[in-house]
């Protein structure tokens, strides 16, 4: 694997981390929160044009951060 492809997951496995707990740590100072990006879902969608395109797939994603910030 090369360095940059490390990086680059390393960092993404760095900011998913850290979303994952802002989004818990809001949730229990102002809830509501994790009800509304649920209910944005509908808005996100997968920029990349062509045949690799594929919202339901980062929908599926956001989904499963959201059920795992509630717990």
């Amino acid at each position: 694997m090369s360095d940059a492809i490390t990086e680059t997951r390393h960092r993404e496995i760095a900011v998913e981390h850290l979303l994952f707990w802002t989004m818990r740590y809001v949730e229990e100072q102002h809830p509501g929160l994790l009800d509304s990006l649920e209910a944005s879902l509908d808005k996100l969608g997968d920029p990349t044009p062509g045949s690799d395109k594929n919202d339901h797939a980062v929908r599926h994603i956001a989904a499963k951060m959201i059920a795992g910030a509630r717990g």
